[in-house]
Order: C-alpha cells, then sequence, then structure tokens
C-alpha cells in the first residue's frame, strides 16, 4: 500500500487510492456529482495565484485586490479533475489548490439555478429562449470528462460536474456560504511528486469521493 503523504490537509479525508478502486465507490460511466461530503457541508476545489489564495486563507473568504467579483468563476467538486485543469499546481495563475468547504444547502441551491452550457430543446424550447436564460442566469453547469489522476491523465467515461459562479451568486459563496478554506498545495507537490517518481497512481493517497448526486437528480434548466 501507499505510503500516507507527510503533508495530510486538515479538512480533507484520504485514502490510498488502491483503496479507492477496490472499493468501486466510483461509478466508471455515466454524469455523477460527486465528492466529499458530510451531513453539513460539500467540498470544492479551486486553483489560483499564491495573491489570491494568500488573502482567502488568511481571511477564510475570497476578496482582496487581486480577485474579480465581474469575472465567472468555476468550481469543480472532482480532486482528479480539478489537477487535470491545474496541471497539478504547475499552470500559471494556479498554482496553488484551495479546498473550499461550502454549506450543503447553499451547494444545492447553486446546482439547483444553474443552466447547462449547451442548448437542449427538451429543456429549452428555442435556441433564442436559451440564449436569453444563458445571459440571465448566474450559476453555469458544465458536465465534463473525469480523469485518473496522473501527469499523463487518462480521460474516463464518467462525466464530472464543474460549476460556473458570477454576480450575487459569486459574492455569497465567497463571502457567506464558506465554512473553512485550507490550502491543500503542500499535499498536491508531494503527490506530484510521487507521479514524477513512480509514474504510477498507485502510489497516491486522495480525497475520498462518493457519489453526492445523479444526474437525474439534477433539474435541469
Amino acid at each position: 500500500m501507499a505510503v500516507q503523504p507527510t503533508n495530510l490537509p486538515k479538512t480533507l479525508t484520504l485514502e490510498s487510492y488502491i483503496d479507492q478502486k477496490q472499493l468501486g465507490n466510483l461509478p466508471e460511466k455515466g454524469r455523477h456529482i460527486i465528492g466529499q461530503f458530510d451531513d453539513d457541508s460539500i467540498v470544492v476545489y479551486q486553483a489560483y495565484s499564491p495573491a489570491i489564495a494568500n488573502y482567502a486563507v488568511e481571511h477564510q473568504q475570497f476578496g482582496g485586490p487581486n480577485f474579480s467579483f465581474d469575472r465567472m468563476s468555476w468550481v469543480k467538486t472532482s480532486f482528479a479533475w480539478m489537477q487535470y485543469r491545474c496541471g497539478w499546481n504547475t499552470k500559471p495563475k494556479q498554482e496553488r489548490t484551495l479546498a473550499v468547504r461550502i454549506k450543503r444547502e447553499a451547494f444545492d441551491y447553486i446546482v439547483s439555478i444553474a443552466i447547462g452550457s449547451r442548448f437542449i430543446e427538451e429543456f429549452h424550447g428555442t435556441k433564442e429562449n436559451y440564449e436569453k436564460i444563458k445571459k440571465q442566469s448566474e450559476v453555469r453547469r458544465q458536465w465534463d470528462p473525469d480523469y485518473v489522476p496522473n501527469l499523463e491523465f487518462k480521460r474516463l467515461e464518467r462525466r464530472a460536474i464543474q460549476l460556473g459562479l458570477r454576480g450575487s451568486i459569486l459574492r455569497r459563496y465567497a463571502t457567506e456560504w464558506i465554512v473553512s478554506i485550507e490550502d491543500i498545495t503542500p499535499y498536491v507537490e508531494e503527490m506530484r511528486q510521487r507521479l514524477q517518481d513512480t509514474k504510477d497512481p498507485i502510489s497516491l493517497w486522495v480525497p475520498v469521493e462518493r457519489v453526492y448526486k445523479e444526474e437525474k437528480e439534477v433539474v435541469y434548466k
């Protein structure tokens, strides 16, 4: 079994990647909201520059001179998808990974008002109506391929959700709905080094993730 990380996150529960695979708690296919959650909260991930991350950790909310409330901010519940996006914190302005624990009722509300990134006639009627709804919406929903955590990521058939927030929803997320913010970059860097050394995800410890909602439980708009 892989050795437990030295840089253990304080707000996340981890398990070995081997255990995650053997337990089989994550589906191989389909669209699912997967993540780490308890009765009151769920973890979302974001990657930012050091300046934004430092402010967020110090104040336990987002803001400061480097954070913009005028652009869409994306959150992800899948740790592997986050690391795929930020390249294990090697991409510019994504050098720090934050584990942001938010209230479940807030997350459920965000999901309930999200508008999909693609026009679907069954739900939107006409493209004109869809564009009108999308323009007015403050939450965008995308189902993106999830990944096996590695340096060269292997795409899975399973799709993971990411949610784009703007306007009043972004401000409420950033300043009202957060339970805790932890900078987990030391842990991420340790896992990245293991992958560089072994070239194999079985060396990893990853956040415990389970199915939070299946696609059929997500209200489509």
